[in-house]
């Protein structure tokens, strides 16, 4: 994302940690059948090769953490004096950049968990913003406080 001449960034936003936890769950639970299954063939096998086949599933579990966490901590919406830049990772490899005019926007749209919201553990959720053309411009999936970004949005443009 290049800075134009006379841009300035007023706020940049990150995905919210709640999901990116819920996610690191699952690839525990994910991996935990695996140490289950080197358990019980801990029984058949030498105690060298137990103990390598714990450290590679550990090796695996940490690489896979450390990609996941680089790919989601690098997608974020930085909203500045002139324009708003949602910047998403697919992988290390591929990046989406998307950007909307300030004026340009016709619509603002939120999408949050209901009652959880309230809780600021679960206040995240969706944000897309339309502009007069029929497709979806920008979205930013896992917003923090959506409602306080749109806010946010709408009082940047009015001034």
């Amino acid at each position: 994302m290049q800075i134009r001449e006379g841009e300035q960034v007023l706020k940049i936003f990150y995905p919210h940690y709640t999901p990116f936890v819920f996610y690191m769950l699952k690839v525990l639970l994910g991996i935990l059948p695996l140490f289950l299954f080197l358990y019980f063939l801990s029984f058949f096998i030498s105690t060298k090769w137990y103990v390598i086949g714990n450290l590679l599933l550990v090796l695996l579990f940490i690489i896979v953490v450390l990609y996941k966490s680089l790919v989601y901590w690098l997608d974020r919406l930085v909203i500045t004096n002139q324009r708003i830049v949602h910047v998403e990772w697919r992988n290390l490899a591929v990046r989406d950049e998307a950007e909307i005019r300030l004026q340009d926007i016709q619509d603002i749209l939120t999408q949050e968990k209901g009652l959880l919201s309230y809780f600021k553990i679960f206040d995240y959720g969706t944000i897309r913003m339309d502009t007069a053309s029929a497709y979806v411009a920008l979205q930013f999936k896992n917003a923090p406080d959506p409602e306080g970004i749109r806010r946010f949005i709408y009082h940047v443009r009015n001034q």
